[in-house]
């Protein structure tokens, strides 16, 4: 027979609610007895039934968390935090791949209901009324991670992406480089694409320099996209000196092609890129990049998503700093 909270109970010298309450998080209890009902747990081997607890606190401890695409690094490092906080929260994860174009988004949903989560993290994503309509009836909180909405009961985590492009360019002009390219995110991206691309534009205009529709090409956050966008490039505008991609993952790919076409990172072309994932440390030249620290971002919505579960308050978006991070993919002209 499997160990009951009874047992435990019975082994801690405590009552079994006094048991259920330490097992689910809650007060009215000291720490000296805290630590005997664990010591008591351990040593019985009881193992708590997710399922039961549900019934008790009308919660199952799991939460949601909803990606375009899960392979790529971006992905990797923003679920490092989610899980590390969520983990020590005594929360489960369930990560859910919606797909580039969202086309999964509606089913995974109605999956997520079906499991009755206790809320959802939706990441990287336009949060279009049809899926905000599906969280309404589903009545559990949701958090925007990487993305935002004017839904004013959906609080958002993320970085200031036009700023942080502004603030890329102006980093490149300030070593000189004054025929700055860009590898973008599509354009009718709302959340990443666009404010991107306009923060790329403003500071050229701000420093007087002209933009050129030639020194613009468009990817998809993805390595390949990189690559292929910096052949556009080349051919399109040759003069260019450094090239702004909105991912490492392009700036990468962008670099590769660089290097195939027999030219030197930084001598000939400089290179920046976007996110500061772990990768961009790894590759030769180590990648200059506007680091979002995807870690803490992923720490502060499961933060702010289990105290909505709690307490049933609402909490604030918060707009999380970037930083520039030097490295050796872009030379200083001046």
């Amino acid at each position: 027979m499997n160990p009951t909270i009874k047992d435990v109970a019975q082994k801690a010298n405590v009552s079994i609610a006094t048991v259920s309450r330490v097992l689910n998080n809650l007060s009215g209890y000291s720490d000296k007895t805290k630590q005997k009902v664990n010591e008591a747990i351990k040593e019985i081997g009881y193992q708590p039934n997710a399922i039961a607890r549900g019934l008790i606190n009308k919660r199952t401890q799991t939460i949601g968390v909803m990606f375009p695409s899960v392979s790529g690094a971006f992905s990797s490092d923003l679920l490092k935090g989610i899980e590390e906080l969520a983990n020590d929260r005594n929360y489960s994860v369930m990560v859910c791949n919606t797909d580039q174009d969202g086309k999964r988004t509606l089913k995974y949903l109605q999956l997520l209901r079906e499991k009755q989560v206790d809320g959802i993290i939706f990441s990287s994503e336009v949060l279009k009324k049809e899926y905000y309509d599906v969280l309404e009836t589903m009545r559990i909180p949701v958090v925007l991670v990487s993305s935002q909405t004017e839904f004013a009961k959906v609080p958002y985590v993320k970085v200031d992406d036009y700023r942080a492009a502004f603030d890329a360019i102006l980093y490149l002009i300030s070593k000189g480089h004054r025929k700055i390219a860009m590898i973008s995110g599509n354009p009718s991206d709302l959340i990443a694409g666009a404010p991107r691309a306009e923060g790329y534009k403003h500071a050229l205009e701000a420093n007087g320099i002209p933009f050129d529709s030639r020194y613009l090409a468009y990817g998809d956050f993805l390595y390949e996209s990189g690559s292929i966008a910096m052949e556009t490039l080349l051919e399109q505008a040759p003069d260019v000196t450094a090239v702004f991609a909105a991912s490492d993952e392009m700036a990468i790919g962008a670099l590769s092609t660089v290097i195939k076409n027999g030219l030197s990172v930084p001598e000939d072309i400089s290179i920046m890129g976007y996110d500061d994932l772990g990768l961009a440390k790894m590759v030769i030249p180590p990648l200059t990049t506007v680091r979002q620290p995807l870690y803490d971002i992923g720490k502060i919505a499961v933060e702010k998503l289990i105290q909505m579960i709690e307490t049933g308050e609402s909490v604030n978006s918060q707009i999380v700093d970037h930083t520039i991070v030097e490295r050796q993919t872009v030379r200083s002209l001046t």
